[in-house]
């Protein structure tokens, strides 16, 4: 496949990834191997894009104290863990069965966002701009919106762990970054904002990616040209995604989440058909 394709399609869908905190990679796996590329090629170019957005969109969304590192560093160690075991299993699922698989995961998940209404977690005019950001030695915090200031608490540590940890196999499996099953996770289980939940997947992503992405490259998986595309693609689709979710609402994020999630599952089916 040309550079300049590969270029492109990691630009859109880094872009819109990183808008829903997804991760591009779910996207642009199964649009390279439509395109005519192997899933040995695109797996590596996969992780690659994931790790470039993910660095890409952190310095915006940092500074909107969006991002929850305690949250990302804890889910991390369960789903890197799974990144490299997954890597290391990989050829012992057949392609066909991964692909349903990943199909159900992401309609469940679009399922679980979608039905439910309004948000969670409501404005306090008590709290001040203080307590803006992560609260330190906790998993807790608050995050600023339209002026007012939102205080969330995380729970179900436990129950969210083990989806993350089982985000981190399939990004070792497939090559994609495991946020379409982070995001929700953090969401729906742990009752993170999803505005926090999608900044942090985009930041806790990039190191699961990175972690299988060793792997690959030790195995002289990676095709350089097209990683160096795959680069520039989705560092540009990355800052413009982090720039286009910072002014929408939580509601929109949340909606946007889940219709993605749907096309994702659509891609999956398609390419097993």
């Amino acid at each position: 496949m040309h550079p300049v394709v590969v270029l492109l399609a990691a630009l859109l869908t880094s872009g819109v990834g990183t808008l829903g905190g997804l991760g591009g990679a779910i996207i642009l796996v199964p649009l390279l191997v439509i395109g005519g590329m192997t899933p040995a090629e695109v797996a590596p170019l996969g992780l690659l894009s994931v790790v470039a957005a993910s660095s890409a969109a952190a310095r915006r969304q940092m500074n909107e104290h969006t991002t929850n590192h305690r949250i990302g560093v804890v889910t991390e160690s369960a789903s890197t863990a799974g990144a490299i075991a997954g890597a290391l299993a990989a050829g012992l699922i057949s392609e066909r069965a991964l692909t349903l698989m990943l199909a159900v995961v992401a309609l469940v998940a679009a399922l679980a966002g979608g039905r439910r209404k309004g948000m969670r977690w409501k404005p306090d005019e008590r709290a001040g701009k203080d307590v803006v950001g992560e609260w330190i030695g906790t998993m807790n915090g608050a995050y600023s919106l339209n002026g007012s200031v939102v205080p969330y608490v995380s729970k179900r540590i436990g129950a969210g762990l083990a989806a993350i940890g089982v985000s981190g196999i399939v990004t070792g499996l497939s090559g994609v970054g495991g946020g379409f099953i982070k995001t929700p996770a953090k969401s729906e289980l742990m009752h993170v904002p999803v505005k926090v939940s999608s900044s942090t997947t985009t930041f806790s992503i990039g190191i699961t990616a990175a972690a299988a992405l060793i792997v690959k490259v030790i195995h002289g998986d990676l095709d350089v040209q097209l990683g160096a595309a795959v680069i520039l693609g989705s560092l540009a689709g990355g800052l413009i995604g982090a720039n286009v979710q910072s002014k929408m609402s939580p509601i929109v994020v949340r909606k946007f989440l889940s219709v993605l999630l749907v096309a994702v599952a659509a891609i999956l089916i398609l390419k097993v058909l």
